[in-house]
């Protein structure tokens, strides 16, 4: 770390630094944050001085970077943010008044001021704080969060509720980190202009949401000046004047002309917002006074804040993308890359962002497309690479299958890196745009199954139940590494759409071919041969299968292909063996064992068919490998209820046990 970034930190690590050799929790030593110490809910903090707001903020700050850092988790976001949440608390009646808030890894401050600050080390570990906003979380979670872009609707929804109710509680949503560039917030914007709610919508506007923002509307924002002026001139103006005279309307009409000259805020005036800003908002007591000026006014209203992402650490302000989310590390030295040549397995993330490049020099017209996912979906070499065939198109997962299936009937072959989770936002456009016109359109579905820190709302558990229905979809599940490279092969060259959908982290270790080769679509491939019982694993869980079917001598088959199955193979099972059991790392209601009992049941055969896979339930937070073993995936879990199932094929020395 440079001299200059040190001196940087100022006030921040004298307040920090002291605990970072201590293994004690942040706040036992209280004297640190003399104020900090003292809130325990909002209505603390309301006992303060508004001079002390500022000396708060920098505690909390402070108290965020030595939090985040000893345990890991979103970073840069929740730094944006501390005045904004320090104003928002003390001015409104939480959690009466309702603050919703969007893309919730801007919450951690939120977190810590409504009383869950001692436990904010424990947040994306299991059983501890999750990592957005949850309303089984704390009263003050008034919506639920994790994916982006809902702020504006729901908090629509309680303004009109509370308005049909004639309750008078306060209504702001919060929504920033990239979230305008997603159709549904216009869609919330252009509803909430007509119906005349009382709602505040409070821009966010730090330029970010991983990666950087794209698309016209970030530009648009980024035009915006410092209008304070303007603003403070229009508002005294308008309050001189007796309200709907001529003199009134003029200067209404005015205002609407010179101020886009200056800003272009007009697109919310037009939309039925009554804009204020851009305000800086790491200035408190700016912003605490331009709150006060918007909070008691009637009708739609948008307050325009301009922050910067990893605020007051300065590495992160340096390296926003880098510090979204961070493993632990040591405040002073920052973030240290592995050095090079440091050896770790390779994850299905980067199998993938190789493919691609490799396909890509292969074939001119293949197109890279993700929905503001260029870092967390392995786009970043080929966005270099090939920048005039990459498509960074925000936070609009709809347009992204849809502009895919645009460029495929023209002849290109579009690739869709998306997550299992964002692909459920854009379902009837996987239906009705491209498997309905049966579209060369090859998905890239990373993140499937169970994910790990970031909680049910990020969880891949339901894709094969969800594209396993859809004609004309190829859908496959790579047991390993290499495995995967053919697949994405095999569903590139497929006239067609086709899906391939890997975990999070990496797989067994497979040694990876270089070439390009494809798999016989709809074939499995027997892993290991055995009697009486039968393991038809997909995906991920092949491994533990093998592991298990060694242990009880039975066969275990790498399924490959959740769609189409390969039909003869699990027939000729059926009939050999006595028992089967499929395997999956994804909901067992409608998954892939669903579609093999789907098989033998239109055959009319009947064996015996445990089905095992993820529970009908949302999986909270916790690490891949523990949420594993809850739900019973691991090897250990998959032994017992095969032999609780099947006590038959116990081998001799498990027998005692079962």
């Amino acid at each position: 770390m440079t001299n200059d970034c040190e001196a940087a930190f100022g006030h921040i690590f004298a307040l920090a630094l002291p605990a970072l050799t201590s293994n004690n929790t942040p706040m036992t030593n209280p004297a640190r944050y003399p104020l900090l110490s003292q809130i325990d809910s909002p209505v603390d903090l309301k006992k303060l001085r508004e001079e002390q707001l500022p000396a708060l903020a920098e505690e909390l700050r402070a108290y965020l970077i030595e939090s985040v850092a000893s345990v890991g988790g979103h970073f840069g976001a929740g730094l944006g943010v501390v005045e904004l949440t320090v104003a928002l608390q003390y001015l409104y009646d939480t959690p009466r008044d309702r603050i919703v808030w969007d893309v919730g890894h801007q919450c951690y401050p939120h977190k810590i001021l409504t009383g869950r600050r001692d436990a904010i080390t424990t947040i994306k570990q299991k059983d501890g704080l999750a990592p957005f906003a949850k309303r089984a979380e704390s009263e003050y979670d008034v919506f639920g969060v994790g994916h982006s872009s809902t702020s504006v609707s729901a908090a629509l929804g309680m303004a009109i509720a509370a308005q049909r109710r004639h309750d008078d509680r306060r209504i702001v949503a919060v929504i920033g980190d990239g979230a305008m560039t997603a159709g549904m917030a216009f869609e919330a914007l252009n509803h909430g202009g007509d119906v005349d709610a009382d709602l505040l919508v409070i821009l966010n506007d730090n330029g970010m949401s991983i990666s950087e923002n794209v698309g016209a509307t970030t530009k648009m924002l980024a035009r915006l000046l410092a209008s304070r002026r303007l603003n403070l001139w229009r508002e005294r103006t308008k309050r001189a004047l007796k309200p709907r005279s001529l003199l009134w309307r003029f200067i209404k009409r005015w205002e609407e002309h010179a101020k886009g000259m200056f800003v272009p805020s007009t697109l919310f005036e037009e939309l039925g917002f009554h804009y204020t800003g851009p305000v800086d908002g790491h200035d408190l007591p700016t912003l605490l006074h331009s709150l006060k000026t918007v909070r008691d006014l009637r009708g739609p209203q948008l307050l325009h804040v301009i922050t910067t992402k990893g605020k007051g650490y300065a590495p992160a302000e340096h390296a926003q993308i880098e510090y979204h989310a961070v493993s632990p590390f040591d405040p002073k030295q920052g973030v240290v890359k592995k050095p090079a040549g440091a050896t770790k397995k390779i994850s299905y993330t980067e199998v993938f962002g190789d493919w691609l490049c490799d396909m890509a020099a292969a074939d001119a017209n293949l197109y890279g497309i993700t929905p503001a996912m260029r870092e967390g979906s392995g786009l970043v070499r080929f966005s270099k690479e090939f920048p005039d065939r990459y498509f960074d198109v925000a936070i609009a997962e709809q347009h992204a299958v849809t502009l895919a299936a645009g460029m495929a009937c023209e002849g290109a072959h579009p690739v869709v890196a998306i997550y299992s989770t964002f692909l459920q936002r854009a379902y009837d456009q996987l239906i009705h745009d491209v498997a309905l016109q049966d579209l060369p359109v090859l998905f890239a579905i990373d993140r499937a199954g169970v994910v790990g820190p970031d909680g049910p709302t990020h969880a891949g558990s339901f894709d094969l139940t969800y594209l396993r229905c859809i004609p004309n979809l190829v859908v496959m599940a790579p047991a390993d590494e290499n495995e995967c490279r053919q697949m994405l092969t095999t569903g590139y060259r497929h006239d067609g759409p086709a899906a391939v959908r890997y975990p999070r982290g990496s797989g067994p270790g497979a040694a990876i071919e270089r070439e390009l080769t494809a798999l016989p679509i709809g074939r499995a491939q027997v892993r290991r041969h055995g009697r009486g019982l039968a393991l038809l694993a997909f995906g991920c869980m092949v491994a533990p299968a093998e592991q298990v079917g060694a242990e009880l001598e039975a066969t275990v088959v790498n399924m490959r292909f959740v769609k189409p199955l390969d039909g003869d193979l699990t027939l000729k099972l059926a009939r050999s063996h006595r028992a089967l059991v499929t395997l999956e790392d994804n909901a067992v209601a409608g998954g892939a064992g669903s579609g093999v009992a789907e098989l033998l049941s239109a055959r009319g055969i009947e064996v015996p068919v445990l089905h095992l896979g993820l529970p009908d339930a949302f999986l909270e937070h916790g690490s891949r490998e523990e949420l594993l073993g809850d739900a019973g995936l691991d090897a250990a879990g998959i032994r017992a209820a095969i032999l609780a199932r099947f006590p038959q094929f116990a081998p001799p020395q498990l027998r005692d046990a079962v």
